[in-house]
């Protein structure tokens, strides 16, 4: 039983630690543009700061901004992401997801 729980507080502790030690997500000069199919207009987010909820349907994130995308395959940007520097795109994986600005 004492190895159970030594085992959860450890398991409770890393993840504390990955929380915290995240930067706080500022806001970015220039736009993101989300593509999602061709018969649906450009999604495109001016000066993203914090968490933003991609559509449905996306599928290419072109980042335009001064600053690095993070992609993240939750709605709500608390899973660790794929970083999209400043000026490069990306495809993004289909089903509901989020960027935010690093």
């Amino acid at each position: 039983m004492n190895r159970l729980v030594i085992a959860a507080l450890s398991a409770a502790s890393a993840g504390a630690l990955m929380i915290v030690a995240s930067p706080p997500a500022q806001a970015a000069a220039g736009e993101v543009v989300v593509f999602s199919t061709e018969f649906q207009r450009l999604d495109t987010y001016r000066n993203p700061e914090g968490c933003h909820k991609l559509p449905i349907a996306a599928h290419v994130l072109a980042n335009r901004t001064s600053a690095e995308v993070v992609i993240h395959g939750d709605p709500l940007c608390l899973t660790p992401g794929m970083r999209v520097q400043a000026g490069f795109g990306s495809h993004v994986p289909s089903g509901t997801g989020s960027f935010s600005v690093s």
